[in-house]
């Protein structure tokens, strides 16, 4: 077979894709386009991803770091990782040394407000650092999976043992978010390797990190050089380089909808295992049987900060609407008061009867990333846009419906949103158990939403919250966290050198 190498593209120029669909080149990615670049094509849609050469050397480089120092990971001991955990942590919390992390984080923050980006996620707050230390101290105290019997069968003249051992290299595309590296780093106490590609907001907060924190902890623990390695290049196309590499175990992504579903389908399409976690937002279903009191803590309780488990669609049932609807509003407005702002309500259209006429008149300053914004406080939605996930920086933001019925929020809930977490007020049991059998959510509570968190949950940092928008998990749970990623070996110790088939 001649195999020969992509050096150029003209415009107009078919690419086959799916099978036995065509897609065409264009002018500007003709132009664009030099030699060492590369092309991925998605094969449900056609869309063509460039990847520039820099960024495919960027991610090669990482990860061939990666590959090497997972091949040292067998040799390393356990007391060598709780020393790099340590002395990672003891890093973060040194001053000095964070001070050019703060530095650094400081300009990042300055240049994503410039371009008018959301910094929410952005910012290393005292409370972050606190939490990357504590979550770096907490995985000294969880078991290493590698050398777990799972099972064990006796045989005439010979013993079989499945036995958990490291899986690979796994690599992590995620979103502006410093804490992650704290998170992610937990795939090493399974023996394992990783390959960060930070959002290019925070980069140089992470260059920082792993020059002053992560690299040195490595260094000191006499970890392989690698063994977590930082793609550093700030393009997405960097991020389609990494999760197209075969050489990955699995790969895990983190950010918005649209950039984690291209990162899947490149990953997918080079047979490597993915682990997506993108659309986010939290619906909550008040029964006719809602207790008023815990309806209006849960949703106060759920509108503290927006991350994914934020509270996003409140779906009332009819019958409770004329009592539970001023509820929902109070608490919308506490929640907005807590923070210093006011409120963004949409309303699905056949709602709007039940919210009072001033909300879609009152214009109101709303706190977006760019600053303040005049807007009205409440606005008409259609059913079709349940599915929207509203990432509000500090006006919470939600979506109301009033639903004929438990049954109508549940069709509602698996039709629109991305099957992620799902909260039912109500005091009937049936109610929870109805919920329970019908959702298509790998998270269901009574309460608040924003217990859907791995550290708080299970007191493990977690990589990522999996939602159900691509089918429900084969045989894991949606919470990934490091201990968590393995695979299994088969191990058989003969004791009658004479056993045959």
């Amino acid at each position: 077979m001649d195999v020969q190498s992509l050096e150029t593209l003209v415009a107009g120029q078919p690419l086959v894709f799916g099978g036995d669909r065509v897609t065409h080149v264009s002018a500007e990615l003709a132009e664009a386009f030099a030699p060492g670049d590369a092309l991925v094509v998605l094969q449900d849609t056609g869309e063509i991803l460039h990847v520039p050469r820099a960024d495919r050397q960027a991610a090669r480089a990482a990860v061939d770091a990666a590959v090497r120092a997972f091949g040292a990971m067998g040799a390393v001991d356990d007391a060598q990782l709780d020393a790099f955990y340590t002395a990672f942590a003891d890093h973060l919390e040194d001053d000095e040394r964070f001070a050019a992390i703060a530095a650094a984080n400081e300009a990042d923050v300055a240049r994503a407000r410039e371009r008018g980006r959301s910094t929410t996620r952005l910012v290393l707050s005292d409370r972050m650092r606190a939490d990357m230390v504590a979550g770096l101290r907490n995985w000294t105290t969880v078991p290493s999976p590698r050398g777990e019997v799972m099972d064990t069968r006796e045989y005439e003249g010979w013993t079989l043992e499945q036995v958990s051992d490291r899986l690979g290299v796994v690599a992590f595309v995620f979103e502006g978010r410093p804490n992650v590296f704290a998170d992610a780093c937990g795939v090493l106490r399974g023996g394992n390797t990783v390959v960060f590609r930070i959002g290019s907001d925070a980069l140089g907060t992470a260059r920082a990190i792993v020059e002053h924190a992560l690299d040195p902890a490595l260094e000191a623990a006499g970890l392989p050089a690698g063994a977590a390695s930082l793609v550093d290049a700030p393009s997405h196309a960097a991020g389609w380089a990494l999760f197209a590499d075969p050489r990955l175990s699995l790969a895990v992504a983190r950010g918005s909808g649209e950039a984690v579903r291209q990162l899947s389908a490149v990953a997918q399409q080079a047979g490597n295992a993915v682990s997506a976690h993108g659309t986010g937002g939290a619906w909550l279903v008040a029964t006719a049987a809602a207790d008023t009191g815990r309806f209006a803590a849960a949703v106060h309780r759920s509108l503290d900060r927006k991350v994914c488990n934020t509270l996003n669609v409140c779906c009332i049932v009819r019958e409770r609407a004329d009592d539970l609807v001023p509820t929902f509003l109070d608490a919308l407005d506490r929640a907005a008061a807590d923070r210093g702002t006011n409120a963004k309500l949409h309303v699905v259209e056949t709602t709007r009867d039940h919210v009072p006429a001033e909300r879609f008149e009152k214009v109101v300053p709303i706190a977006r990333a760019e600053g303040d914004v005049e807007e009205a406080q409440a606005e008409p939605l259609l059913e079709a846009q349940l599915g929207v996930e509203w990432e509000w920086e500090d006006s919470p933001e939600l979506t109301l419906v009033v639903v004929d019925d438990l049954d109508h929020a549940l069709e509602l809930f698996n039709r629109y949103s991305p099957r992620f977490v799902l909260s039912v007020v109500s005091e009937d049991e049936h109610d929870r158990q109805r919920a329970w059998r019908v959702a298509e959510a790998p998270y269901v509570g009574t309460g608040f939403t924003r217990w859907v968190d791995g550290q708080y949950a299970l007191g493990t940092p977690e990589l990522g919250l999996s939602n159900w928008e691509l089918g429900r998990l084969f045989g894991r749970s949606g919470i990934l966290s490091g201990d968590a990623i393995r695979t299994v070996r088969s191990r058989v110790t003969q004791h009658d050198p004479d056993v045959h088939r």
